[in-house]
């Protein structure tokens, strides 16, 4: 009668539930935040890609001083870039549909296992 009693008493026991409930959702809510975190540098820097290369192919169409040449303009975009450290890469020609400047990058998702790198790419034309 005594060892039902003691298997009831502990069997209702919720002393240690909220430590058990705690080890289990906070790994969770760290990789929630930490992939929110990696997903916002991810769209900041497309957006400030996006936005360098705009800002070259206008310089390269308006400012002959300071971006008359290609590797001017390359130099110009390589400015205007204020994302993360990915290295971006720029090149300009004033072909096709007037002054178009092209930039591509990689951005690195290394902290995740088994997700690969994310190429960015954005193109501008100015006429």
């Amino acid at each position: 009668m005594k060892k039902t009693f003691r298997l009831r008493r502990f069997l209702r026991d919720e002393s240690g539930a909220t430590a058990m409930e705690y080890g289990l959702v906070m790994p969770l809510l760290i990789m929630g935040i930490l992939g929110a975190m990696w997903a916002g540098m991810l769209m900041f820097s497309a957006s400030s890609l996006d936005l360098a290369v705009q800002a070259a192919a206008r310089c390269m169409a308006v400012d002959a001083n300071q971006c008359g040449s290609a590797s001017a303009t390359e130099t110009y975009a390589q400015s205007q870039y204020s994302g993360p450290a990915i290295s971006p890469a720029f090149t300009a020609s004033a072909s096709g549909c007037g002054h178009t400047v092209t930039g591509q990058a990689t951005f690195d998702l290394g902290i995740l296992p088994g997700v690969a790198n994310v190429p960015l790419s954005s193109s501008a034309c100015y006429p």
